[in-house]
């Protein structure tokens, strides 16, 4: 029971991956708050929990709801005193392809993944950082991560959610706060006519959420990408290849081009420690070109 006596509030618990994520931190001994749309399905999950002998709070709110969600996060304080981790799961689809999609459902998928994940992240924030304590997993995608067609909306917000991540874990750090992503694979409401029958048998959502475990406990990584799915587990990362000086001679973009392969090469990429590394490197390799070319003159 590596979460006996935390708080955890999962958003978009009220049925499918939420309610699979919800059950599973509750059986790890976690506090679990049932976020849904709907009073109702939030209920229903909540009544699973205790009937497992757990302890649930069901509250209905929209994620992307400033106030709902606020006032959530103070009930849950008064009731509890602490809350410990955020699974931000709530999500929607509107899918079609980019030449048929209406830019209003590219922004409702955006509010509801994107800001929707940073609303309940700012409303845990100060708590979070007041009591020296916080794991926060946020959804992303394969979708987001690598592109899927007919989902530019929904993959645009799944990257951004990894942006969100990084820098909320490196802020976070001195706090003890540990930001982490999850990409899950799991027969839902959202995957049902995308994927086989047979396919969708072994995407039991139950076999994504003991991922989030790794995601949680006290001694969690920070930074890392979870992707989970029929029970198998990997990590995904964004790197950056050695690449290769330039400089801006009148052909720089022809020698773009005809160093492509090289620029590109994997052999020695690493994960950055921070975004400025790139920065770094690159100022620092124009520097090296300028202290050879100065030797040679």
């Amino acid at each position: 029971m590596l979460l006996q006596g935390r708080v955890a509030i999962v958003t978009g618990a009220g049925g499918g991956l939420g309610r699979a994520h919800a059950l599973y931190l509750a059986s790890q001994g976690a506090k679990v708050v049932v976020n849904d749309l709907t009073q109702d399905a939030a209920d229903r999950v909540a009544a699973e929990i205790a009937a497992a002998g757990g302890d649930a709070l069901a509250v209905a709110a929209s994620v992307t709801d400033e106030a709902a969600v606020g006032a959530m996060v103070a009930r849950v304080k008064d009731q509890w005193g602490r809350i410990d981790i955020l699974i931000s799961n709530a999500g929607i689809l509107r899918d079609k392809s980019f030449a048929k999609m209406d830019l209003a459902d590219f922004r409702l998928v955006v509010d509801v993944h994107l800001m929707g994940a940073a609303v309940c992240a700012k409303a845990v924030w100060d708590t979070m950082r007041e009591q020296g304590y916080g794991r926060i997993v946020m959804t992303t995608s394969s979708s987001g991560l690598y592109g899927n067609f007919g989902q530019a909306n929904y993959g645009a917000a799944k990257m951004a959610l990894v942006g969100l991540m990084q820098t909320l874990a490196i802020e976070g750090e001195k706090y003890n706060i540990r930001a982490n992503c999850l990409a899950p694979t799991a027969a839902t409401g959202m995957t049902e006519g995308v994927l086989s029958e047979e396919s969708l048998r072994r995407l039991d959502p139950a076999l994504v959420s003991p991922g989030l475990l790794a995601l949680v406990h006290d001694d969690a990584p920070t930074r890392a990408i979870l992707c989970a799915g029929a029970g198998h587990f990997a990590t995904a990362n964004v790197t950056l290849t050695d690449g290769r000086y330039i400089g801006g001679s009148a052909d720089a973009g022809e020698q773009v081009i005809r160093q492509w392969d090289a620029i590109s090469d994997r052999a020695g990429e690493i994960v950055p420690a921070y975004g400025f590394t790139q920065a770094e490197r690159e100022v620092a390799s124009a520097g090296l070109m300028a202290k050879a070319v100065g030797a040679r003159s």
